[in-house]
């Protein structure tokens, strides 16, 4: 069962950034490419600390690592297996609390029964992208000199009362895989905003390199390579399409029995333009919005005119017709990317 299928961004973007590593002839150990993906993640995150690792599940591990995690760790038991087989892998010992029925999330209201002497942290998953309750979460680890970290897989973009969900814990980590929101290919992130910490994780990072021949601790292979970070950097141009991939790839087939793959997307399409939508089906009625996406001439001829025209009784709502016209615009924008030549409505 696919769990969803990963955006590629226009090829040609890529293929420049690769001829540049060819030029360079430098593939990894913290390569420019590395480090501008990781510039550009702080400034859209609006974080001041992150550290680009080899994937999601090192992450944790580097964590737990950091951290000195050896003991009981209270975590839920619904979350990929990456979440406790990083805790055994590390030598810790998981306690499972039960979730949250509406949310899915570790339930707080149970954590503190898990509690016992050897219980050093806390690793809760924001399943789905959906934060935990943070704060309960946080006053619990205060009250018991607990460490937090947040297995963040899920949450690029995710926000908690107006900052990055990032920012939350002792340690968040997340995911850059392919089937992610944002992805590398295989890559993930550790975020702190404690400087030590931060150190410390960028040498375990590297083999414990302190230096070209010198040493400060015990590390791991957790880098990056240039030809994953070339594709994070791409796809950080194209957030919006990402977000539209993904809506052309929900399976809406139970909700339009009968529809055609090519209904089902327009369908699809509309829905993410906010209008409604008529396929042509026996079984179908709702009110008619006729945009055609098939024709290329009339792509092109959208791109400089007046699209609230087309749009007859919504001329004094203004703010909704913008709205409308701005996310037709990006549809046509990546219609090769996200093949849509088949789209009409």
């Amino acid at each position: 069962m696919p769990v969803t299928k990963p955006f590629s961004p226009p090829i040609a973007e890529y293929q420049e950034l690769l001829s540049g590593i060819w030029q360079r002839n430098w593939f990894t150990n913290n390569g420019p490419l590395v480090n501008d993906l990781e510039l550009k993640l702080k400034k859209h995150l609006d974080l001041k600390h992150l550290l680009y690792v080899s994937n999601g599940t090192i992450a944790l591990q580097i964590a737990l690592k950091a951290l000195g995690i050896t003991k009981k760790v209270i975590t839920t038991p619904f979350s990929y297996v990456a979440t406790t087989s990083s805790l055994v892998w590390e030598g810790c010992k998981p306690i499972y609390v039960d979730i949250d029925p509406e949310t899915f999330n570790i339930d707080p209201t149970k954590i503190e029964d898990a509690i016992d002497s050897d219980t050093e942290a806390i690793l809760a998953t924001h399943c789905f992208g959906n934060p935990c309750d943070i704060d309960a979460i946080d006053r619990i680890a205060k009250k018991h000199n607990l460490k937090v970290i947040y297995d963040a897989a899920h949450c690029f973009g995710t926000t908690y009362k107006g900052k990055s969900v990032f920012t939350f814990g002792d340690i968040s980590t997340t995911s850059f895989h392919a089937t992610k929101l944002f992805h590398t290919i295989e890559g993930g992130a550790v975020f702190t905003q404690d400087p030590e910490v931060l150190k410390n994780m960028a040498l375990m990072r590297n083999f414990g390199h302190s230096g070209p021949e010198s040493f400060n601790g015990m590390g791991i292979n957790g880098k990056n390579s240039e030809f994953h970070a070339a594709m994070g950097v791409v796809n950080l141009n194209h957030p919006e399409a990402t977000i539209l991939y993904r809506l052309l790839n929900r399976d809406v087939s139970d909700l339009l029995p009968d529809a055609t793959e090519s209904e089902l997307r327009t369908a699809k399409l509309m829905c993410h333009i906010g209008q409604p939508v008529k396929v042509k089906h026996e079984n179908v009625e709702s009110a008619v919005l006729r945009i055609s996406l098939g024709s290329r001439v009339l792509a092109e001829s959208w791109k400089d005119r007046d699209v609230s025209l087309f749009f007859h009784g919504v001329e004094n709502q203004m703010n909704q017709v913008n709205m409308i016209c701005q996310k037709i615009k990006l549809i046509l924008k990546y219609s090769d990317v996200l093949n849509l030549k088949d789209i009409q409505s």
